[in-house]
């Protein structure tokens, strides 16, 4: 763990309010004291994630994430400790403590950003010799402006075992270093054993990936022919995970309209801004995630869904719509006419066609009400009732708004009366209520009974025992002055469960030597899940008294507790066992009295 004095965290404390941070990735509504907002760490339509001001800290109701300013940090940038605190030195104009020393982990990432950027710079400047002219030759074929080459620093792998293992010991890189950045791979020689590396990308054109930090983070290269994998990608490192990152995004984020356009491929998004629509993005060799849709809501407001027409496209926007249908981000689907994809459709047919399919762009219900139709023959009474069936069950899922426009709208196409097609939809909403209602009772539960079990197994079994840790550890991190009277009756032998156990290891030597408790503190000394059951804590701090005869109470609860774990089983004890039993239970109750 990096070495970071507590006089910097109280700096970090003071310049960085955690209002003022997570609101720069999530709308939040103040609510009394707090403030709520759709979380940005798993997708919601109903805010769970919850920032409390008074203490610095944030907890999701939802996924059970939690913690100060610094685990905000950590999970949305995906960094670790060190990287986290300095990001936030850095918002605040604040030096990093010269005496400061992040661990090894820090040290390799930021040596795996350094590697990744001389290697971009290497393949850019290999585009440009004889070794990088099929690479050049295959971008002119597709119609990418040199300026677009430029601007994406799109270059050459070499068809060349080492050129770039080579390139990059010259420029003082170790082995173990290229492997972590998935630069180069290990293999072992079959004549004489001996283990070797070689370089991961080789005649290929050469596709950097940069995060919204400007670091080049991973590579995607392309063959040259029709041979598959048509593309081989970087796998997760310590500095990319391929589902958190849209390539591109470091240009489409600066867009002032708060829309994205999602498309599947490296050359769809270089045709799209090379032709002015610069707020086109793509996965990374990946289908779409959970957590891109969360990166995804920090920048826009509306998606536009460009992927191709073929059923792989098709599958994959329907599985897309599935995935934004869990957050507030209005979704259109871009129908892809006259071409497979976006970039064979502006080479082809020029900017303005696309611009034309950008306009006429379906909304979700659109889509999906398209592409039900194309499954009946409506011009068939039979074809015409199952439509409005299947139809019904897509409109009673929509706000009453959109139902009423799409019933008018059904009705007139088909020519069947309103009433009919609005009476189905609330047919379908009465059958589907009271599943829906028992459904989401048994999901609930079970999520909360999950998450316990996750982060401490041991308290589903030992809930009047955890619920008095809880209040205990509580209480005595909003009035640390109580801990001076109860340190004799105070122990982590005392704690059943070892998660709270952990947390009172941390907090109460630090009360002892009057140091500061609170969640920016405890960050440099707890694992992230833990900071997330401090959290939780918090989130609770209104449902305990803070008094000392609250904490007393719970100490008396933990130790009667304690000594049901530690009773023998009577039913294994002879009459002599079971007498010494009863005695040693009255001296207990003697020396209390």
């Amino acid at each position: 763990m990096p070495r970071i004095p507590d006089s910097f965290l109280d700096r970090i404390r003071e310049s960085s309010d955690i209002e003022s941070v997570v609101s720069g990735y999530v709308n939040l509504k103040r609510r009394g004291k707090t403030l709520v907002g759709l979380c940005p760490f798993h997708n919601e339509k109903t805010p769970s994630f919850t920032v409390y001001p008074d203490n610095n800290s944030y907890y999701c109701f939802g996924c059970g994430a939690g913690g100060s300013v610094i685990e905000f940090v950590r999970n949305i940038e995906h960094l670790d400790f060190y990287e986290a605190v300095k990001l936030l030195a850095d918002r605040a104009g604040l030096q990093m403590p010269e005496e400061t020393v992040d661990d090894g982990t820090a040290k390799l990432r930021r040596r795996i950003f350094e590697a990744n950027r001389e290697a971009a710079r290497f393949f850019h400047e290999t585009l440009k010799t004889e070794a990088g002219q099929p690479m050049l030759a295959y971008l002119q074929r597709r119609k990418v402006p040199p300026e677009m080459i430029t601007h994406f620093g799109l270059g050459a792998a070499p068809d060349d075992w080492h050129a770039l293992h080579n390139y990059l010991r010259d420029k003082g890189f170790r082995d173990d270093e290229l492997l972590a950045a998935g630069l180069v791979r290990e293999g072992v020689s079959k004549k004489d054993g001996k283990k070797y590396v070689y370089d991961y990308f080789r005649n290929k054109v050469m596709y950097p990936i940069i995060d919204v930090r400007g670091n080049v983070v991973a590579f995607g290269g392309r063959v040259l022919d029709n041979s598959k994998p048509k593309y081989i990608n970087t796998g997760d490192t310590l500095a990319y995970k391929k589902s958190r990152e849209l390539y591109a995004l470091n240009f489409a984020k600066n867009g002032n309209d708060r829309r994205l356009i999602l498309c599947e491929g490296y050359m769809d998004v270089i045709a799209l801004h090379s032709a002015g629509f610069t707020s086109a993005v793509a996965g990374c060799g990946t289908a779409l995630t959970d957590e891109q849709v969360s990166l995804i809501s920090r920048y826009a407001d509306e998606v536009l869904l460009c992927y191709d027409s073929d059923e792989a496209g098709q599958k994959a926007a329907r599985k897309a719509l599935a995935l934004f249908a869990k957050t507030g981000i209005h979704v259109k689907v871009i129908r892809m006419q006259g071409g497979k994809d976006a970039d064979e459709i502006i080479r082809e047919f020029g900017k303005e066609r696309f611009r034309k399919l950008l306009d006429d762009a379906e909304n979700d219900i659109e889509y999906k009400l398209a592409k039900l139709k194309e499954n009946y023959v409506v011009s068939t009474n039979d074809g015409k009732i199952g439509f409005l069936k299947e139809a019904a069950v897509i409109l009673a899922r929509e706000d009453p708004l959109s139902r009423d426009v799409y019933a008018s709208r059904l009705a007139d196409e088909l020519g069947v009366a309103k009433n009919a097609v609005l009476e189905q939809v609330r047919s379908v909403q009465r059958r589907d209520y009271y599943r829906e209602k028992k459904t989401r009772l048994q999901q609930a539960t079970a999520h909360a009974v999950n998450l316990e079990k996750a982060t401490d197994p041991i308290r589903v079994t030992n809930l009047r025992a955890a619920r008095a840790e809880d209040i205990l550890l509580i209480t005595l991190l909003n009035n640390n002055s109580f801990y001076r009277k109860l340190e004799n009756r105070l122990s982590a032998e005392l704690f059943v469960t070892p998660m709270n156990r952990k947390l009172f290891e941390v907090i109460a030597p630090r009360i002892a030597a009057n140091e500061p408790c609170d969640s920016i503190h405890l960050s440099r000394l707890l694992e992230p899940n833990e900071m997330a059951a401090v959290a939780r804590l918090y989130a609770r701090s209104s449902t305990v008294t803070n008094t000392f005869a609250e904490c007393e109470d719970c100490i008396r609860a933990l130790e009667e507790e304690k000594r049901k774990a530690n009773a023998p089983d009577a039913a294994g004890m002879d009459d002599s066992q079971m007498l010494d039993f009863i005695r040693s239970l009255r001296g207990d109750a003697e020396d209390k009295s």
